[in-house]
């Protein structure tokens, strides 16, 4: 094992750590408020925060054992298994975030009526479809026997080692990036820019009070009058710079290795498999994002 790997690895258990000790803490402010409870939100974030915790528990340990030793870590069977967990989950968490970016978009765009329009039993049934999307893909990888340990990934994961499969898992491969990252990315950007918009039509109606109450208010102190202005300045920005956050974070998580795994159409290209090559150190790298998230 090289530097490189060495450094993958111990960044691989600290992500770890760090994941555990997250998604438990917010596994058990969900246990312990009701209130938290009551809302619709909650059950997107539980099972969001499930999904990391089986990935943590799950998968990690055994993309570090392939990150470690070079080679596949455990039997085909438990492999196989493993790789199934890492399609789903990781599909899972995708359309998870889509579904919480649809339950903002409904509570700020319908406000008075965001509780009779997201019910408990709304988001179960969103939860339900997340789940069933999010299987269809590691159930027909299965069938078709597209599940093993990939060597440039040092993972369990999606790959075909049969060059005559080459173009139907290159459209698999699509397909399932479309409808799940791709997808995701599309409900992600539709629903806060509708949030965006009503957040500045709301900024618009606030500094046109702001600005006619400074002109009423004329033995107003000039300091009071700044921090007025610059609050206004701040409010302008902190909706853009909150969904720019959100949104970059998931194609910081996801993008990377979804690219890589469509641009290369197949497992293990012959140009690729030197192990001093940039791809085969920079794809386990990419495997850890989408992990860690």
């Amino acid at each position: 094992m090289n530097s490189w790997d060495a450094g993958l690895a111990g960044l691989l258990v600290g992500t770890m750590g760090v994941s555990l000790l997250s998604n438990a803490l917010v596994l058990l402010c969900l246990l312990h408020s009701a209130d938290i409870r009551r809302q619709a939100p909650a059950l997107f974030t539980l099972n969001l925060t499930c999904g990391n915790l089986l990935c943590t528990v799950l998968n990690m340990p055994l993309t570090l054992a392939g990150v470690v030793a070079q080679r596949q870590p455990a039997g085909d069977r438990l492999c196989r298994l493993a790789a199934f967990l890492d399609t789903f989950l990781a599909t899972n968490s995708m359309l998870s975030m889509a579904a919480l970016s649809i339950d903002r978009w409904v509570a700020v765009v319908f406000p008075l009526s965001y509780r009779a329009k997201m019910r408990l039993r709304d988001a179960a049934l969103m939860v339900a479809y997340t789940w069933l999307h999010a299987l269809a893909f590691p159930a027909a990888a299965l069938a078709l026997s597209w599940l093993g340990f990939h060597q440039l990934y040092a993972s369990c994961t999606l790959c075909s080692r049969r060059p005559d499969e080459r173009l139907r898992f290159a459209v698999f491969t699509g397909a399932f990036h479309a409808l799940s990252f791709l997808l995701s990315f599309v409900v992600l950007c539709c629903t806060y820019l509708k949030v965006l918009k009503v957040a500045r039509f709301h900024c618009k109606r606030i500094d046109v009070i702001t600005m006619q109450t400074l002109v009423l208010l004329v033995d107003i102190h000039p300091s009071v009058r700044e921090r007025c202005l610059e609050e206004q300045k701040r409010r302008r920005q902190r909706a853009t710079k909150k969904i720019s956050t959100f949104i970059g974070t998931f194609l910081v998580c996801f993008a990377p290795y979804v690219i890589t795994r469509y641009s290369q159409r197949i497992p293990e290209p012959p140009a690729a498999e030197s192990p001093g090559t940039l791809e085969k150190q920079l794809l386990p790298l990419f495997t850890l994002l989408r992990l860690s998230c």
